[in-house]
């Protein structure tokens, strides 16, 4: 009797979700004729300064290295991490940005039958993670699309074993106070791996301080990455921070040579380029506030956010997508996380930030 590919894949391939990217400049060009030199991408929240420069030189030197394999275990890169966090090299697990090291969570955390809890607007890559390990995802409501903690922590069973919350979250920009999520990391009971991931970290004044629940056996980890105030997205570099144990059970599921060479080096260098980060910082305040300003003389509704984009609610919000696209500015719609009506805008330079509001306006 014949089958099909469907017959034989897993069943928790059949039903998984895709995963909805921000569209290529050079795709959309393509499909509405555009130069693609004049097409602005504000959909993915990358760095609109570029990568940083130390890291690009690094990058640019590796290459004439690339017959080589790189380095399995991202000996230097876990090293300079270790020194930066006052750590061990042990603490730490790279990955092929921080999706893939959550992904290794789900992998080596979650079978059928267990719960992984998180906001019902928070990064989508939790409920993949989940599903596809065939784990039952437990969607906390998000009142006014802000994290509710106490309702995360009662959300928490017996079967749950994964909690993840993102500080600023993404796609909706609001942050936590350090102190709260200190306090519901603490309070979790033993069988639950609490998961910070701080994507956006870099852009915060503050952000809450693991180490010490880390060292004291807690089960938490953090994640962290360098595809956004780095500027090093296309070279896919992540890692997590957390126990000797978690990291060795982690690296017991992590495929060999997951980093590449040009991401290894261009993620260790851009650690020590101080100069860029404040750089990116100050564009990314100046860049809110535009954006924010902006909005509100529009009329437009936006929920404050302190890391690199905004998201901004619209009447249309879908005919609006595909007008902007046709002028060539991608944004992001979020009806993906049942905001039907929302766009998260990346915040771009000045100049890309007039123009779309300019497009908005007209």
């Amino acid at each position: 009797m014949a089958c099909s590919y469907t017959d034989l894949a897993n069943r928790p391939v059949l039903t998984q979700p895709v995963y909805e990217a921000g569209r290529p400049i050079e795709v959309v060009a393509r499909e509405f004729g555009l130069d693609p030199t004049t097409v602005i991408k504000l959909a993915s929240n990358e760095n609109p300064l570029g990568p940083s420069p130390l890291g690009l030189a690094a990058a640019s030197r590796a290459l004439a290295s690339c017959h080589l394999y790189p380095d399995s275990g991202c000996t230097f890169l876990r090293e300079r991490l270790a020194r930066a966090w006052g750590l061990s090299p042990a603490n730490f697990v790279v990955g092929n940005g921080s999706n893939e090291v959550m992904i290794l969570l789900a992998q080596a955390f979650l079978r059928p039958g267990d719960e992984a809890v998180f906001g019902s607007q928070a990064f989508v890559v939790y409920r993949l993670a989940t599903l596809l390990c065939g784990a039952t995802p437990v969607e906390v409501p998000m009142p006014g699309y802000r994290h509710d903690l106490a309702a995360m922590r009662a959300a928490v069973t017996e079967r749950t074993r994964l909690l993840f919350l993102a500080s600023p979250n993404n796609p909706t920009g609001g942050t936590d106070e350090p102190a709260r999520i200190l306090e519901l990391a603490g309070s979790l009971p033993e069988h639950v791996i609490f998961c910070l991931d701080e994507a956006y970290a870099e852009y915060l004044d503050a952000s809450a301080d693991l180490r010490p629940l880390i060292a004291s056996g807690r089960k938490v980890v953090v994640t962290r990455t360098f595809s956004k105030i780095y500027g090093l997205a296309g070279l896919r570099v992540g890692y997590l921070v957390g126990s000797e144990e978690v990291c060795g059970l982690l690296n017991r599921v992590r495929q060999p040579f997951n980093v590449s060479l040009p991401g290894l080096a261009a993620a260790e260098a851009a650690l020590d380029d101080g100069d860029f980060l404040r750089r990116a910082r100050a564009a990314n305040a100046a860049g809110l506030a535009q954006l924010a300003e902006g909005f509100r003389l529009l009329g437009l509704e936006h929920i404050p956010g302190q890391a690199n984009f905004l998201a901004v609610r619209l009447p249309d919000a879908a005919a609006t997508f595909d007008r902007l696209l046709r002028a060539g500015i991608i944004v992001r719609p979020l009806r993906g996380y049942g905001m039907r009506d929302w766009l998260r805008i990346t915040v771009g330079t000045e100049a890309q930030n007039r123009r779309l509001l300019a497009a908005l306006a007209a």
